[in-house]
């Protein structure tokens, strides 16, 4: 402890908050935590050792406790419950103290909670870390966004516990109000794209390839070691070895086909929409949970209409290279998207976010941390203002190269009845986004044909309504 007190204090000591407590220690810092739960107050005490730390069961002492002004981080659950510990908080705290919600919420309710705390005269960051639990006892990737002055004032804390590169901690102040936040959800719709992208690709070996789980790891373990080396690639690398304790099965195979989810992804999209930015692998991968979740129906539907699909009959050795060509091509375009989301919430919101510095803090701790990250990274260096990633040269090129290799997976998937609408969603972007001529001249027409809306024309400026003529059929 120092002699004025704790550096900061950590409301919430499950796994999450302990973890990132013990690493900020680590790091030489003086650290207060609560909870309301008595043992895992206690399980941070007897985890403590050494490190300048306590945990304290009443709210008032560890308040009491803290340096002035004071610096109080939480992390609980979204929702209701980070409004319950600031009221909690309120009445222990004073002009000029500092609260940091370190969870997942959902970026109004942070700007809500900020406008409310800003009255009182309280600050407030919003900081989004990913990277799990290992992630927030061994480095995170951190996001804040809230008065640049607050972060200045944890920033040498977040600095030392974040995830490196290269030496470079992966937090950076990212911009005003919720634009923390923000990123984070992006982050998390992405994550969502690539999760849905790596299932399908699995799907595709397993059942038109006939591909064991021994297979599967050999594939996977392949492929992280060149372009698509990423944290999801390798998570799913171990995830096929795991044996499950209770038969003598691999674990991949007892768990059911539902993916839950916690709403970031959806957010994301629902946001996307309102910006009128597509996204549409973040989009497909929601939708995908959604219907993964309708077991019954499902059942339902294969016994009336059949589930058959086909096996995959050519070169699987060449198969197989196309099929990762195709997921490295699917993973620039989310990307792409993500980071168009990004560009236009940036200017919407007036967040003012740097995408190079996005980039740069996504490179190590995250769940979305790739190699990839490193060109996405030295593209917004070269252009800093750049509205969509394939407009650099290096990965408008790559999808480019590869994109005969993903029509030919996408075509396979479709002959054979394997649904892989992730990769389809992937092509169907890359190819609307370069063509220079959509047909939405139609769907102006027939909106004005019947609800009057107007139209725009190609040789003069101003709206237009005709009175279309109905035609004998």
């Amino acid at each position: 402890m120092t002699d004025e007190g704790y550096d900061l204090g950590m409301v919430g000591l499950g796994v999450m908050g302990r973890n990132l407590l013990l690493n900020m220690a680590e790091k030489g810092f003086a650290l207060a935590g609560y909870d309301l739960d008595a043992s895992k107050v206690q399980a941070l005490n007897e985890a403590s050792g050494e490190q300048r730390m306590f945990a304290a069961k009443n709210l008032e002492a560890f308040i009491a406790a803290l340096r002035r002004p004071r610096a109080v981080m939480m992390l609980v659950p979204a929702g209701p419950p980070v409004d319950s510990v600031i009221n909690n908080l309120l009445p222990y705290l004073e002009r000029g103290d500092l609260i940091i919600d370190g969870g997942n919420s959902h970026y109004p309710d942070t700007e809500l909670r900020a406008g409310m705390l800003k009255d009182r005269g309280i600050d407030y960051l919003g900081v989004g870390i990913s990277g799990g639990e290992e992630g927030a006892r061994r480095g995170p990737s951190m996001m804040p966004g809230g008065p640049r002055e607050a972060y200045q004032r944890v920033q040498n804390i977040f600095e030392a516990a974040a995830a490196k590169v290269n030496g470079e901690p992966c937090v950076a102040y990212l911009g005003p109000g919720s634009a923390g936040h923000y990123v984070k959800m992006v982050h998390n719709g992405i994550e969502y794209g690539f999760m849905q992208l790596i299932a399908e690709s699995y799907h595709l070996m397993k059942r038109a390839l006939g591909m064991d789980d021994d297979r599967l790891h050999a594939v996977f373990s392949h492929w992280n070691e060149g372009e698509l080396s990423s944290y999801l690639i390798e998570i799913t690398t171990d995830i096929f070895c795991e044996p499950d304790e209770k038969s003598a099965r691999r674990l991949i195979d007892v768990i059911e086909d539902v993916a839950r989810q916690k709403g970031t992804g959806r957010w994301t999209a629902q946001d996307a929409m309102d910006l009128q930015v597509p996204v549409p692998n973040i989009d497909l991968a929601v939708t995908m949970r959604n219907l993964s979740s309708f077991e019954d129906q499902r059942a339902a539907v294969n016994r009336a209409l059949g589930g058959d699909y086909g096996l995959y009959q050519g070169d699987r050795t060449a198969f197989l290279e196309q099929l990762r060509e195709a997921l490295y091509a699917a993973m620039i375009l989310t990307y792409t998207q993500g980071m168009a989301q990004l560009h236009t919430a940036s200017a919407e919101k007036e967040y003012h976010l740097d995408l190079e510095t996005v980039a740069r803090i996504w490179r190590g701790g995250c769940i979305i941390r790739a190699d990839l990250l490193e060109e996405i990274r030295a593209a917004y260096q070269a252009q800093p203002d750049l509205p969509n990633l394939l407009l650099d040269e290096n990965l408008g090129q790559a999808v480019k190269e590869r994109q005969t290799n993903l029509r030919a997976v996408v075509r396979t998937a479709a002959e054979l009845g394997i649904p892989m609408p992730g990769m389809m969603a992937a092509l169907s972007y890359f190819d609307a986004l370069r063509s220079d001529w959509l047909p939405a001249n139609l769907i102006q027409a027939q909106r004005d044909y019947f609800g009057a809306h107007t139209y725009e024309r190609i040789d003069e400026k101003g709206k237009f309504h005709t009175e279309w003529q109905a035609t004998d059929s």
